[in-house]
């Protein structure tokens, strides 16, 4: 219990419910955890954490344990893994109005929209969501090197300063290619050669047990759903042909869309639209990448091409960084933020894909120091 995240500062742990949503094997756990063991005494009765996958829920309840720890002096009740509850989002709804004293902290699934379960439980909760490890947090917990968290508009303007104070640390670009290998999941410092199995675990089980849990996918399809993760693994940025993709996995168009959106959900993929559609349940999506870039070198059974690891990274970090990414349908890989566009690239790649427009950029590979409008690569690993 190492490493101890900034997302632990970023909560408003004095409110009276909290819910914790992110990816299987971010570490949402380990945060529930950690929050206890720095702010309690051992064997402080006030506070209790609990999964709610033990096999004690299966006689139990949770509003039967709420009232017992309440009884006993309890005043923040912590409940790991809501989503493997049948019926949570009712019992908790209950405990928050019986127990006006009683702080709870859940987490769950990104599959489970906690906010969507009640629609009074949603006026009631704050949510947070939490994501593997930018490229900053890499640095600062498996190579000792400390570096502040930056905005966007910060790197755009004062991407100098920044590269000065990384390179005086570091050789950044010897460690962002590790990055981009092993970096993500913290479960790495756990054993390193064990990395990739663990990570097709995670996307085996996000596809077997969460999907038909929280999606009502059928188990008959499951196989097609990870032949689509297999296409999209093989480096081919689809520009997507729905059509052609959905024959490919052996399903129907609206079908194969439908399996797109639930991998989103499940951040195993990240969707690129245009800014001029709008997005509705059966949208096609314009572009498909891993959600991030580890992801793409363990499920991959060919040799990543690092163009598309390049992009992978790029569209993860600013999206887990809090920023809109559209896909450039008109010049430039991305539009961010309605204003930015972006072009990823190696350090010799040309701006003709971004000539004439303003608040353009090129992201490089393999450039330490920017010059100009060509910008490091890695300084997108900042923004969290």
């Amino acid at each position: 219990m190492d490493i101890v995240r900034e997302t632990m500062q970023d909560i408003g742990w004095d409110s009276r419910l909290i819910a914790i949503v992110g990816a299987r094997g971010v570490g949402k756990s380990t945060l529930m955890r950690q929050y206890v063991k720095l702010n309690f005494e051992p064997y402080d009765r006030s506070v209790l954490y609990c999964s709610l996958d033990s096999v004690y829920f299966s006689t139990h309840t949770v509003i039967e344990l709420a009232e017992g720890f309440v009884a006993g002096g309890g005043r923040s009740l912590m409940l790991d893994e809501v989503h493997k509850y049948d019926g949570w989002s009712r019992e908790i709804k209950e405990i928050y109005e019986l127990y006006p004293e009683l702080k709870i902290v859940l987490s769950g699934s990104s599959l489970l929209h906690i906010l969507n379960a009640d629609a009074d439980l949603s006026r009631r909760c704050v949510r947070y969501s939490m994501y593997g490890l930018s490229f900053r947090e890499f640095l600062r917990f498996y190579k000792g090197l400390d570096f502040g968290r930056c905005s966007l508009e910060t790197i755009l303007s004062d991407n100098a300063r920044l590269c000065a104070e990384v390179n005086a640390g570091c050789r950044p670009l010897m460690l962002f290619d590790e990055y981009l290998e092993y970096g993500y999941y913290p479960f790495y410092s756990e054993n390193s050669s064990d990395y990739y199995i663990k990570i097709g675990q995670v996307v085996n089980f996000v596809i077997d047990v969460e999907l038909p849990l929280l999606r009502r996918v059928d188990v008959a399809n499951l196989r097609k759903i990870k032949s689509l993760v297999g296409i999209i693994a093989s480096g081919v940025l689809y520009e997507l042909d729905a059509s052609k993709l959905a024959k490919a996995v052996g399903t129907g168009r609206d079908t194969v869309v439908e399996y797109l959106r639930h991998l989103s959900d499940a951040r195993i993929f990240n969707l690129l639209y245009s800014g001029a559609k709008s997005i509705g349940k059966l949208t096609r999506p314009d572009k498909v990448y891993l959600e991030n870039s580890n992801l793409l070198y363990a499920l991959s059974s060919e040799e990543v091409e690092i163009g598309t690891a390049r992009e992978t990274f790029a569209v993860s970090q600013l999206n887990n960084g809090g920023c809109q990414v559209e896909y450039g349908r008109h010049g430039g890989d991305f539009i961010v933020d309605g204003k930015y566009t972006f072009e990823v690239g190696g350090k010799d790649k040309g701006y003709a894909q971004i000539a004439g427009i303003g608040d353009s950029y090129i992201l490089s590979d393999d450039i330490e120091t920017p010059v100009g409008n060509r910008l490091p690569l890695w300084l997108l690993g900042f923004l969290y």
